[in-house]
């Protein structure tokens, strides 16, 4: 059963405009000049995954943390979503590269952290296996 259920109306899709049942989010869409679009005042459909992966890997990252008995506070976690071309079909796919930043690690401390906080996040699991993400400790 679900805990919460999120519902976003698009409307013209990646030309078009996109709203949230809450009213939280209400963007126009467009289509970014590297995609062959007109580029524009909006977003688009791999900015809104950014963010959300973004935010959920983070809060991911310090419930791991926070069981580890580590500190994260000043933790940055910068989500990079790109559009590939997918040789199998001549269409497109996704990657990801999370750039996670945690002071007061050392890189192998740090990435630890990280890897357990891509098991755990929602996000992770739903593209596991889907997509390619790289964490990347900068």
């Amino acid at each position: 059963m679900a805990l919460y259920t999120a519902t976003a109306k698009v409307h013209g899709g990646r030309q078009g405009r996109v709203e949230s049942s809450t009213g939280a989010v209400d963007v126009n869409l467009v289509m970014p000049k590297e995609l062959g679009g007109g580029g524009g005042n909006g977003t688009n459909p791999e900015e809104l995954f950014a963010a959300g992966y973004g935010a959920c890997y983070q809060s991911a990252l310090a419930n791991v943390a926070r069981k580890a008995k580590v500190n994260v506070t000043d933790t940055l976690v910068t989500s990079n979503v790109m559009i590939d071309k997918d040789p199998t079909d001549d269409g497109f796919k996704l990657s990801v590269r999370l750039d996670v930043s945690i002071p007061g690690l050392s890189h192998d401390e740090a990435l630890e952290i990280a890897k357990k906080a891509h098991e755990f996040c929602p996000y992770s699991k739903a593209t596991r296996g889907n997509i390619d993400v790289e964490l990347n400790i900068v």
